[in-house]
């Protein structure tokens, strides 16, 4: 294949991806703006709405798994087609519920299947075909759609809501199942096959540390879950994703409820880390790929990245504490910081296990990483916050539980090894030492 069509291909993935994650975000970005109505007219308890959510995730997370074997055998194609049709029955069936029980078989179950084929497929497909120097930046552009959906949904969901009623949020669901549909249609006409397929190479490879490029291994899932790094990064992503869930879903009831803010006021700052998102996904990816470049060892640089990623959150977490009863710059600083975190941490830890582990099987791999991480951290994360407002009366503890779980994150992100038959203990404390020292220059600067 010449090299310009090759590029056109590698673009039509990422826009692919784009629009998967924009479908992904559709469930994740609205679900915030319709619980508070969802609640009111069902006559449901934060917990029980919640839990709709939580459930969702989970079967997102078991459902991920699967996905990932299928990526690697058939291709995103199949992936992409079973969630959209699902991603649109999803939102569809749910705006006719009126029992519990049904409220989690379509929003928990149905929406959750769909949604569990789009992460995986997203990153890994990405990650087939951009590598080394250039992952980042390309994932960072498909990721882009993520906080486009928390923008432009967030106005789809304001104008069907307002001036429509108790059950407004019906209609509201009828017309984001039609939105998810539409796009996750056209991503399965740009997706395409591995490069292999194209007899091309992926783009950005570099130099290992000990000369050219080697030949990847093909790791089984056993193997690879024999290995510390797998562990580390699990670990690392999972309370980061405690943490990031718990602030998403209950955001902006903190600013309504503890803060008696308007909704359309809180709505708007809520819409900030979406905007903000759009460019610091892209942004950010091109930051860490010049991190990568300059260290010239791309499990180092995404290292260094999965360090900076939670502290973020934990600062953003510090002004959300400072917010008053009154909209100031401290919310729309959270907001911006959130931004941050957000175009660092989901894609940088997929980085890093590829960059570990290689292309080949990482669908499988991510996968199963991916169930244990969906399967746990988003559940607890945002059962947890529903909990912990029904309990105490305020969302401020929650707050507080955020960033005890970005600060373990943290932990685990400084011990990741940078390799998979390296721990951190195996490795020569003269070269520890010396990697030690270049990784906390760059945290600092």
């Amino acid at each position: 294949m010449k090299q310009n069509k090759a590029k056109f291909y590698g673009i039509m993935v990422v826009f692919a991806s784009w629009l998967a994650v924009f479908s992904l975000f559709g469930y994740r970005a609205t679900f915030a703006m319709l619980k508070g109505p969802m609640s009111i007219e069902l006559g449901w308890s934060q917990a029980q709405v919640t839990l709709g959510y939580s459930l969702m995730m989970t079967i997102y997370a078991v459902t991920a798994f699967f996905a990932g074997m299928v990526l690697d055998k058939w291709g995103t194609k199949p992936v992409y087609a079973i969630a959209a049709v699902l991603g649109g029955l999803g939102f569809y069936l749910t705006s006719m519920v009126s029992t519990h029980l049904a409220y989690l078989f379509t929003f928990g179950v149905v929406a959750g299947i769909a949604t569990g084929m789009l992460w995986v497929t997203s990153t890994v497909s990405v990650r087939k075909w951009y590598v080394g120097k250039t992952y980042a930046t390309m994932w960072g552009f498909a990721f882009a759609g993520g906080p486009m959906a928390q923008w432009l949904l967030a106005e789809v969901v304001k104008g069907s809501m307002d001036g429509g009623g108790v059950d407004a949020w019906r209609n509201t669901m009828v017309t984001l199942g039609i939105i998810v549909f539409a796009l996750l249609a056209f991503a399965v006409i740009f997706a395409k096959q591995n490069p292999e397929n194209y007899n091309i190479k992926p783009f950005g490879e570099i130099a290992s540390p000990d000369g050219p490029v080697k030949k990847e291994r093909v790791w089984t899932v056993k193997e690879a879950y024999a290995k510390y790094a797998i562990w580390a990064a699990i670990f690392t992503f999972l309370f980061s994703m405690m943490a990031e869930f718990l602030i998403w879903t209950q955001l902006v009831s903190f600013w309504v409820q503890d803060k008696v803010w308007a909704r359309e006021a809180a709505i708007n700052v809520y819409k900030t880390i979406g905007i903000i998102g759009i460019f610091s996904m892209p942004l950010l990816g091109i930051f860490a790929d010049k991190i990568v470049a300059k260290l010239k060892h791309e499990a180092k640089g995404r290292k260094v990245m999965l360090v900076i990623g939670p502290a973020t959150g934990v600062i953003a977490c510090l002004f959300l504490l400072m917010c008053t009863t009154q909209v100031t710059v401290v919310a729309y600083i959270a907001a911006v910081v959130f931004a941050i975190y957000w175009a660092i941490v989901p894609g940088g830890v997929v980085g890093y296990t590829g960059a570990i582990y290689g292309r080949k099987t990482l669908g499988q791999i991510w996968g199963l990483a991916t169930l244990i991480v969906m399967g746990v951290g988003p559940f607890l994360g945002s059962f947890i916050g529903g909990w912990l407002k029904d309990f105490s009366g305020s969302y401020t503890y929650s707050i507080y539980y955020a960033i005890g779980s970005f600060a373990v994150s943290i932990i685990f992100a400084l011990t990741l090894p940078l390799s998979a038959d390296k721990s951190n203990k195996g490795e020569n404390v003269e070269t520890r030492s010396k990697e030690a020292k270049q990784v906390d220059e760059l945290v600092e600067a």
